[in-house]
């Protein structure tokens, strides 16, 4: 089982940036792929952000051009990079595994973005 702490949320005005920190347990390295995930209040959570083993990565087309994902192994660590945040991007952001059962979710880091 692997436990990730997710960090580097915050209030911004939109047009701004941050970068979401999630620190796995263990090693991630062995992991076919990761991701970053979101849930507003009232909606479902959903997948923003894919990065495979490999390298490849994903991203729906409400983030593509926005967002970016990026893995350190050695650090354990899972990075998102969002640009020019919207008002829509707000939400609590979490990771866990992108491929088979989810591990158990952590508490996730909150992105409000208003002016």
């Amino acid at each position: 089982q692997v436990q990730f702490v997710e960090s580097g949320g915050g209030l911004v005005q939109p047009g701004e940036s941050l970068k979401l920190s999630c620190a796995a347990s263990t090693s991630i390295f062995s992991l076919p792929a990761m991701g970053w995930y979101r849930q507003a209040p009232g909606k479902q959570r959903e997948l923003v952000a894919r990065i495979h083993k490999g390298g490849s990565v994903y991203y729906p087309a409400s983030v593509k051009g926005r967002f970016a994902i990026s893995r350190d192994d050695g650090k354990n660590t899972l990075y998102l990079q969002i640009n020019d945040l919207k008002p829509e991007d707000t939400a609590v952001y979490y990771c866990n595994i992108a491929v088979g059962p989810f591990y158990s979710w952590g508490q996730g880091t909150q992105v409000s973005v208003s002016s």
